[in-house]
Parts: structure tokens; C-alpha cells; sequence
């Protein structure tokens, strides 16, 4: 579940309907009373914040949020005016997990919501075999075809978002974010590079790492 508190009924239907076009369960919100009466009832698994509520604003949601034990694990997305720096810049520093400045693209939203959730779903270690690749996270080995091969740390990350979800296209875009950090501010050619030296050095296993032409890069589904 994905609760949405925007006071623009527009904006705040367009993001629900939205949301569930796109398999997720969401409910949305045009001030932070009904919010906090909902959480009572379900603890959603993010939460889009406008800073700018009617009465209580968003910023004191998050702050609210951080400080109890029972939400503070919630991740939050706030949608700041554009240009503001400085709700931006409170945001992060109060805990909010990424922001998104308006006007912003439904699609855009969805990619940020996905990668948040890929950034703070609970981490367990694992082995990954696929394709003759293995990655080990314990040990942060990987092997193909059992022999060690040296990655690079950002290498590393990409290979194992692929492998994580075979199948899945990333686009240049959210493997910038998901491995360098939403703030980062160079190109996504920086992807394709990494990418070419991540498939040398996997030899014949780096044709596992498909292009999908003009969107990114997916790890080939089982045959």
C-alpha cells in the first residue's frame, strides 16, 4: 500500500489511479488528518508527502514519522515546489528517503517509488547463481563458471541489481540512481561504460547483460 497526502484533488487522483495502473495497492489524501487516521488502521510501505498541506504541512509529517519508532522505518518521497532548495534540502536532512519537484511525470514518479523501495527492502545476505554467474553476497564474490572474477564496487551493484530481478529492464536512468545515489550528476553514458567493462569481464557470460535498445539494460531471462 502506497498512501499519497497531496491537497490538489487533480494531482492526488491522477497519482492513485496511477499507482494502481502500475500493480500497487495506493489511497491518497488531501490533508494529514485522514492520513494519521489511516495509519492507524495500515502501516503503508511508502508514503508520498506534499510539503505543502493545509494545516499541518508536510514537513512536520516527516518529522512526526521520524520520531516514532513505529513509522520511522517508513520510506517517504517528498514532492517539494520546483526550485525550492530549501525544502528539498530540510527534506533529506529530515530523513526523507528521496524527493521529487514539481510538476513531475506519473512515469517518473513510479521509477523513484520502485528504486526507493529497492533501496530499503530489507537486505539479507545470499547467493545468486544465473547463467553460469554466481554472486555471493556474504563473501562479495562472484564467479562465473566457478572461476573469481574482479569487479569494481559500482560493477558489482549493477550486476547485482540484474541479477536480483532477471528479465526486468533498467533504464539508464534508475541504474544511475539505484547505484550512484539520486544525487548524482553525471552522465548516463557512465552506465554504458561500466556495463561494457562488467561484460568483458564476465567473458562468455557477459551475454547474459542484454541492451534493450534506447531504454537500459536487462539481465536475459532463463531460457
Amino acid at each position: 500500500m502506497i498512501y499519497c497526502v497531496e491537497d490538489e484533488s487533480a494531482i492526488r487522483d491522477l497519482m492513485v489511479y496511477t499507482l494502481k495502473a502500475s500493480g500497487f495497492e495506493a489511497q491518497g489524501f488531501g490533508d494529514s488528518v485522514g492520513f494519521w487516521s489511516a495509519m492507524k488502521a495500515q502501516k503503508p510501505e511508502l508514503i508520498l508527502l506534499d510539503v505543502m498541506l493545509p494545516g499541518e504541512d508536510g514537513l512536520t509529517v516527516l518529522k512526526r514519522l521520524r520520531s516514532s519508532p513505529a513509522t520511522s522505518d517508513i520510506p517517504v518521497i517528498m514532492a517539494t515546489a520546483k526550485g525550492s532548495e530549501y525544502d528539498k534540502v530540510i527534506g533529506l536532512d529530515g530523513g526523507a528517503d528521496d524527493y521529487l519537484a514539481k510538476p513531475f511525470g506519473m512515469m517518473e514518479m513510479v521509477s523513484r517509488i520502485k528504486a526507493v523501495l529497492r533501496r530499503t527492502a530489507p537486505k539479507q545476505a545470499k547467493v545468486i547463481s544465473y547463467g553460469g554467474i554466481t554472486l555471493d553476497e556474504s563473501r562479495h564474490l562472484v564467479t562465473v563458471n566457478g572461476s573469481p572474477v574482479s569487479l569494481t564496487l559500482k560493477e558489482y551493484e549493477i550486476l547485482k541489481l540484474l541479477m536480483d530481478s532477471p528479465g526486468q529492464v533498467f533504464t539508464r536512468e534508475i541504474l544511475l540512481s539505484d547505484v550512484w545515489g539520486m544525487d548524482f550528476t553525471g552522465e548516463t553514458r557512465t552506465v554504458d561504460v561500466h556495463i561494457g567493462t562488467l561484460r568483458t569481464k564476465l567473458a562468455e557470460a557477459g551475454d547474459m547483460i542484454e541492451t534493450v535498445r534506447g531504454v537500459g539494460y536487462k539481465m536475459a531471462e532463463r531460457k
